[in-house]
């Protein structure tokens, strides 16, 4: 380490020429140095940060001599890389937060992959799989440049990690590209979920950003470029006062008075209970009903002999042994069986064998024996289970395919089974578009509901008094509107808690679901703030992050402010060194002496302070008398 001795003055005419080109002419007086061996560090935490320094430039740029050029600026090169770090993260963040929500309907997207390859398997996850590990890579790299960025560390991403970067941000960009072209309506899921978690992650985002001003602060501390400093100034005022003022334009229907919640909707079973047993299964209808629903919901086919039954593919190949019991027609149209052959399937070894929703494993020994023995179920089946009970019953009913010889009496069969059934009429809800004059004559009772979205008055002209939508297709100001006209919104298909708190905010009626299960246990919104508690937390939480990024950038250029603001009047010779190290590029001093350490050649190091302290103040002569030095006999004249 470069130590001082006692200060004195002392002639030197000589020119001296170091081994690597350097020359320089000794100004009349200097300090005199003596490079001594660094004494080991003894303090525990010293030692843990100065291995902190090091694992990180190791991981992050393969860097192992300690003094490698680790003071340098960061070049455009690299920071055009980390650029494109923060890119990929920023894109892998939306990448998982959308996965994430998406969680409501994994059921259906891995029911659209089956249709597209007519093999059923979980596709959430090599997908869940992949995100989180390339989240929680890029997110690590993130960290370590933070951590660069704060210890005045250089830039410099190794290059296998510049490859990973790539690979991320570009199968990040196919997984868009795919998911936009082929499932294009789940980005909505985005939005509406905003209105669950955007306060928030509102918060989140303050906090972290309030953190970064340590950073910030720091760099502008560092930085000797006053347009830098501006700017990184600018940018990061800029993106707080947009944090500052983000509330404005966030909207939940969670935030209202406690007083304007309407009542809890009812909860309809979709194809039954089918995490608890296998979908569209007299069992699945069951266990449904102990979940305490106000209505069960089915897909109806047409068999070859006119019987309605439920069955929501159009072949029998997922949901049934088919292709063991009649092998050369699995591929066939479901409604090509006659209800004596459909009868005879096994409707229930399929669950326990794929386990779609991941619960098999805890089912009793009794219940997975139930399960296997399910068989296809028929509509009147359905029926005669919820009239007892009064619940609602909704179906939607598939046309039977050209050639079928219940093409044109399809709707006819379908009202007969109902009327045989003894259920009432005010029950059903009837959702076929086709002939609904004549279905009004022949079951005047029935509950008239459209599965298309239309304006309250068209929907009275057509004697329509329910809506059966997607939720993603109904706003709250929409449900609100439909409300006011007297009709009833029913959206599908709801599994989440977070989805059925912003969906019962908003005012709906009632929601289809796969989940009753799990939105027994919610018997109240998750949260539910008023306009002024809301407004109460932002004004505090601003307050609260304003104060604080103040107090950092205070507390990081204090030595600053004081040094020019105070007017030392007295200096010893450490604080000279510092005075002149103030007014050089921080660059140029650290390149001077990595320069001298790694040529070999330490005892030159004197020579360099010196030619810093002359280049920085003018002259030896001027540094003495600025800072109260007797430039002849070497005493203070200041005090």
């Amino acid at each position: 380490m470069l130590k001082f001795k006692p200060f004195e003055a002392s002639y030197n005419g000589r020119r001296r020429v170091p081994d690597d080109g350097w020359s320089e002419d000794f100004v009349k007086y200097s300090y005199n140095f003596t490079w001594e061996k660094k004494p080991e560090i003894t303090d525990k935490g010293s030692r843990l940060v100065n291995g902190m320094l090091v694992v990180w430039r190791r991981i992050y740029g393969c860097r192992w001599k300690r003094y490698q050029r680790s003071h340098d600026d960061t070049t455009k090169w690299e920071f055009l890389w980390s650029l494109i770090l923060f890119f990929t993260f920023s894109l892998l963040l939306v990448w998982f937060y959308f996965w994430w929500e998406a969680h409501n309907d994994y059921n259906e997207f891995n029911w659209f992959l089956y249709n597209r390859s007519g093999e059923w398997s979980d596709g959430t996850v090599p997908i869940l799989a992949t995100t989180a590990a390339g989240f929680t890579y890029i997110a690590f790299l993130m960290i370590l440049a933070l951590c660069h960025i704060a210890v005045g560390q250089q830039l410099n991403l190794h290059w296998l990690h510049k490859i990973g970067v790539s690979t991320a941000l570009l199968t990040t960009a196919i997984g868009f590209i795919s998911v936009n072209q082929t499932w294009g309506e789940e980005w909505a899921v985005i939005p509406i979920s905003l209105q669950a978690t955007g306060p928030f992650l509102h918060l989140g985002a303050l906090v972290a950003v309030t953190a970064l001003a340590w950073l910030v602060a720091g760099q502008v501390a560092r930085t000797e470029k006053t347009r830098f400093q501006v700017v990184v100034l600018l940018l990061y005022l800029s993106v707080l006062l947009g944090l500052y003022m983000a509330p404005l334009s966030i909207t939940s229907p969670c935030i209202m008075d406690h007083a304007n919640l309407t009542p809890r909707p009812d909860v309809i079973g979709h194809q039954g209970a089918p995490m608890l047993a296998p979908e569209n299964t007299i069992l699945s209808f069951q266990r449904a009903l102990q979940m305490n629903v106000s209505g069960l919901e089915a897909d109806v086919a047409i068999s070859l002999d006119g019987i309605p039954f439920l069955m929501r593919d159009r072949t029998l190949r997922r949901t049934t042994d088919v292709g063991k019991v009649f092998p050369s027609r699995q591929l066939d149209d479901a409604s090509s069986f006659n209800w004596t052959d459909l009868h005879s399937l096994n409707a229930g070894q399929w669950f326990l064998k794929d386990d779609p929703f991941w619960t098999v494993q805890s089912m009793a020994q009794r219940e997975v024996m139930l399960v296997g023995n399910q068989s296809v179920c028929s509509l009147e089946q359905l029926l005669r289970l919820a009239t007892p009970h009064n619940h609602t019953v909704v179906f939607n009913l598939r046309r039977p395919p050209h050639g079928h010889p219940c093409y044109h009496s399809w709707i006819n069969d379908t009202l007969e089974v109902i009327r045989l059934s003894g259920i009432p009429q005010h029950l059903v809800m009837w959702t076929p578009d086709w002939d609904r004059g004549q279905v009004r004559q022949v079951a005047p009772g029935l509950q008239q509901t459209s599965v298309e979205k239309l304006p309250p008055q068209v929907l009275h002209q057509q004697g329509i008094s329910r809506l059966l939508l997607r939720y993603s297709q109904a706003s709250p100001y929409d449900i609100r509107e439909f409300s006011r006209s007297n009709v009833s919104v029913t959206l599908y298909t709801v599994n989440e808690p977070w989805l059925f708190s912003v969906l019962w905010c908003s005012g709906v009626s009632s929601v289809s679901s796969e989940a009753p299960n799990i939105l027994k246990k919610v018997p109240y919104p998750i949260w539910l703030m008023s306009p002024d508690e809301y407004c109460l937390i932002w004004v505090a939480a601003d307050l609260i992050s304003f104060t604080v990024v103040i107090g950092i950038f205070v507390f990081q250029n204090y030595h600053i402010i004081r040094w020019r603001l105070s007017g030392m009047r007295s200096y010893n010779p450490e604080q000279i060194m510092l005075s002149a190290a103030v007014r050089r590029s921080s660059r140029d001093v650290n390149i001077m002496k990595e320069k001298l350490i790694f040529s070999g050649q330490p005892q030159y190091l004197s020579w360099w302070v010196v030619k810093e302290v002359s280049n920085g103040v003018g002259s030896a002569e001027d540094l003495y008398m600025e800072n109260g030095f007797d430039y002849y006999n070497n005493e203070g004249i200041c005090h």
